[in-house]
């Protein structure tokens, strides 16, 4: 096709989800993996590619499966339940382009924010500087998913002879709603790398940092894990697994039409009991749990523990293609080593019985690094159209880069792994 013969794309904004197709949404958001192997020979060959340090590596961590974050449900869940919305900060302002046929190629999650809550990527003292210097920090502009601090992607394309023009026109137009709605800046949060890079070649600054992932190097069973670290280590993991249960504690876990609006009850109490301790607001509201329970409960893992007939606390996660994602997890009993059980062994223990490449348990946390997680590199991109102060955050983000990488380095050399487990070794933070 001539460049004369290229079809003419639109982009528009819709102010919720309900306003676009949910079909052509999760077209561009979840496309079908042609040719789909196993998760589990997945991980192995990536895990091939790093070991020899081939390029291949880079092109087999792009490769995306279902990520339950993108998806139409989840977004629309966050959206009706009110979790999501004007009145808590949160204007959605997706942008879509579409084709000559309405067809729609591309999409993005974008929010116009009045405040930096919920992203995990911190720019207050951003804020604070642009204002004391006499300037409007918010509105901003953020393309994410809210209160979720998941990698992945996020300008969503589909596949196709137009995938680069499509994505050329969602940046444009993400650049043109940032003008037109005066934000101060436009905000990228946890992309993958390939968007990463994406939007570093269109000009826009980078910034990293960490999570701590757990990677299934083939693992049959919970102990072919443990066999994998050294010996003390194994025994802790053991002994904090016992001693999370001694108190007469059941774990249970619960997914599909078998969650009920009494887990939901109960879960909301232990996420309302830890968000209040934490940081004073809770985000999410009893109502999403239902809405996002009521449209993909086949990708939601409950794991409940109870005493004397009770619930006691809970963790949820979200079940994607190839990875388990933890997410919340709350308590109304303290007891020891129940957090480590119900957020990372159990995660573990049920990737490995689905066969799943990865869990990744949410952002910070240098304490999963002794439970088998590993650090890897996370991503966001910004653009702030005032020059002064975009080269001062860009020198800024130059040291930072620097620190994150060298932190990062430091923690591969501390994973509690056996050091005769040489392909163990090799896992590093691009995947």
């Amino acid at each position: 096709m001539t460049e004369e013969a290229a079809p003419t794309f639109t982009v528009r904004i819709a102010r919720s989800m309900a306003e676009i197709d949910p079909a052509g949404w999760d077209a561009c958001a979840n496309p079908p993996v042609s040719a789909p192997e196993s998760e589990l020979q997945g991980a192995e060959s990536l895990l091939a590619a790093i070991e020899s340090k081939s390029e291949e590596a880079d092109s087999k961590s792009q490769k995306e499966r279902f990520n339950p974050f993108i998806s139409h449900a989840f977004l629309n869940a966050l959206e009706t339940s009110g979790s999501a919305a004007a009145k808590t900060g949160w204007t959605p302002l997706h942008l879509v382009v579409e084709d000559p046929d309405k067809k729609i190629v591309a999409c993005a999650p974008c929010y116009a924010k009045t405040h930096s809550q919920g992203e995990y990527v911190f720019d207050y003292a951003w804020a604070d500087a642009y204002e004391r210097a006499g300037g409007r920090y918010y509105p901003k502009l953020q393309v994410c998913v809210p209160f979720t601090p998941v990698p992945g992607r996020r300008l969503l394309v589909a596949p196709g002879p137009q995938a680069e023009k499509a994505r050329a026109y969602l940046i444009g137009g993400l650049r043109a709603l940032r003008e037109k709605t005066g934000a101060s800046s436009l905000h990228v949060t946890f992309p993958d790398r390939r968007d990463f890079d994406a939007l570093a070649e269109a000009g826009m600054l980078q910034r990293t940092n960490k999570q701590f992932h757990f990677f299934n190097a083939g693992y049959r069973t919970f102990d072919d894990f443990l066999a994998a670290l050294s010996s003390r280590k194994r025994k802790t993991i053991r002994r904090e697994r016992r001693d999370a249960l001694a108190n007469g504690i059941e774990v249970e876990l619960v997914t599909g039409d078998a969650i009920t609006e009494a887990h939901w009850d109960a879960f909301f109490a232990f996420y309302m009991d830890t968000g209040s301790r934490k940081w004073g607001r809770p985000y999410l509201t009893r109502r999403y749990y239902s809405h996002v329970g009521a449209a993909m409960p086949d990708r939601i893992l409950l794991v409940m523990a109870k005493r004397n007939g009770r619930y006691v606390a809970g963790a949820i996660n979200f079940i994607g293609d190839d990875a388990l994602y933890g997410r919340n997890w709350g308590c109304l009993e303290e007891h020891p080593f129940l957090h480590f059980e119900l957020c990372y062994y159990q995660a573990i223990e049920f990737a490995i019985s689905r066969g799943l490449a990865r869990v990744e348990a949410g952002a910070q946390g240098e304490h999963k690094l002794a439970r088998g997680y590993r650090p890897v590199t996370t991503y966001s991109a910004h653009e702030i159209p005032d020059r002064r102060f975009a080269r001062a955050v860009s020198d800024f983000l130059e040291e930072e880069r620097r620190e994150i990488a060298r932190v990062i380095e430091i923690y591969g050399e501390h994973v509690p792994f056996r050091k005769d487990a040489a392909r163990e070794e090799a896992l590093e933070q691009d995947y």
